[in-house]
């Protein structure tokens, strides 16, 4: 952490940039059908690695470091239930369960020196644990609060309790996902338990990244002589993303019997979405390497969620 006035002000600068690129990534998809996710999730990985490559050629490829690429994995197995919460609890509640249960695990693997780390003292403890209070607290009345979601044709809920057999009638469920044939019952159920879970992977992220250059301190760790700046390891972990990300994809063609359902017009906004992700998480390393990430973790997760709450709107319904 940097404690000179100028280290201070490129992480708080860092941090606003971030929050608002992270509340405005998902704006360009908001009036395109992206169905369960699949086929957007690798598109917007796909553009958060080309950023990754742009950001790796201005440092001159720094040194690449393996484990890194780990946090890309969590976080990608995390994204790909992001379509899927959208359209079973909606945007906003869903960035709130996910974005709280994110600002926990972030803040307290980097304090309490989790999975290997050592842990990050702050100035003022007291200040640090009630607001830490104060998220926990959100994060569980977040999951009673109860949203409208426009229940979809396909939902076993609208199935007529007696129809004609006629013959070579078309299935109107039959180009439908396994979201939108979720009865309404299992609509909360599947979100809030989906947006718990992503928000866990979420904020064990920067896990391995924070390994490394804890351990790069040590003489004795195989890690010796790591960069201590956040931004060296930004394209391993934009490679382990967009690598899980394709693994996921091709398991979800073979599971579709090489029949995936793709959507053309969400390509552009999808490219668009995961350049915003892109640059706003290269802030947010930023924001790490300056203010820690004890410290960057509630400020850009807090303001993200007030930021994307007040402005959320039915998207992806």
């Amino acid at each position: 952490m940097n404690n000179n006035g100028t280290g201070l002000a490129i992480g708080y600068l860092s941090s606003s940039v971030a929050i608002l690129l992270f509340g405005s990534n998902f704006v360009p998809l908001k009036k395109y059908d992206t169905g369960d996710g699949m086929f957007l999730q690798w598109v917007l990985c796909a553009a958060v690695w080309l950023v990754a490559v742009v950001v790796n050629l201005i440092l001159r490829c720094p040194k690449f470091w393996p484990f890194a690429m780990v946090g890309g994995c969590i976080w990608a197995t995390g994204n790909i239930a992001v379509v899927p919460i959208i359209k079973t609890i909606g945007l906003g509640l869903g960035i709130l369960i996910w974005g709280s249960f994110n600002a926990l695990t972030g803040w307290a693997s980097s304090r309490f020196g989790w999975f290997g780390m050592d842990s990050e003292e702050v100035s003022k403890p007291l200040l640090n644990y009630i607001g830490a209070g104060l998220s926990i607290l959100s994060a569980f009345i977040f999951l009673f609060i109860k949203t409208e979601i426009p229940t979809n044709a396909c939902s076993v809920d609208t199935t007529p309790l007696m129809t004609e057999h006629v013959i070579n009638t078309p299935d109107p469920c039959a180009g439908c996902s396994w979201v939108d044939r979720l009865s309404s019952a299992h609509h909360r159920i599947v979100g809030c338990s989906l947006a718990v879970l992503s928000g866990i992977l979420y904020g064990s992220t920067f896990v391995p990244i924070i390994y490394i250059k804890d351990h790069g301190k040590r003489n004795d760790s195989m890690y010796a002589g790591a960069s201590q700046y956040d931004l060296d390891y930004v394209f391993a972990h934009f490679s382990g993303i967009f690598l899980t990300s394709t693994v996921y994809f091709l398991a979800y063609c073979v599971i579709m019997k090489n029949s995936p359902k793709l959507y053309p017009k969400a390509i552009l906004p999808g490219f668009l979405s995961g350049v915003l992700w892109g640059i706003a998480t290269c802030c947010w390393f930023l924001a790490n390497h300056a203010l820690s990430a004890v410290v960057s973790f509630p400020i850009i997760t807090a303001m993200e969620l007030c930021h994307l709450s007040h402005a959320s709107s039915p998207a992806f319904c």
